[in-house]
């Protein structure tokens, strides 16, 4: 698997895990937890300069879903959070 590759597959399953959260599908969320962390262990092993220009393109995509995605999670704890704090009164 090139490191190309590597990216647009992380890509894609950041983009799962954005609908899996929107839907609260805790399977596909673990099933997508479970191969970024794969694919983690894959692209640990590249060096900086290493990336082309579309690598690096396709990093910072990578980054900003990977943020948006941390977000929602965050808004969905927080929300869950209140929802607990008011049934414990």
């Amino acid at each position: 698997m090139t490191t190309r590759s590597a990216l647009r597959q992380m890509l894609a399953l950041l983009e799962g895990e954005r609908q899996a959260l929107a839907a609260l599908d805790i399977q596909r969320i673990n099933t997508c937890s479970t191969g970024k962390m794969e694919l983690c262990d894959r692209l640990e092993q590249v060096r900086p300069e290493e990336l082309d220009e579309e690598c690096i393109g396709l990093l910072d995509a990578v980054s900003r879903l990977n943020t948006i995605n941390r977000r929602l999670r965050n808004l969905i704890a927080t929300n869950v959070q209140s929802r607990i704090d008011s049934m414990a009164g």
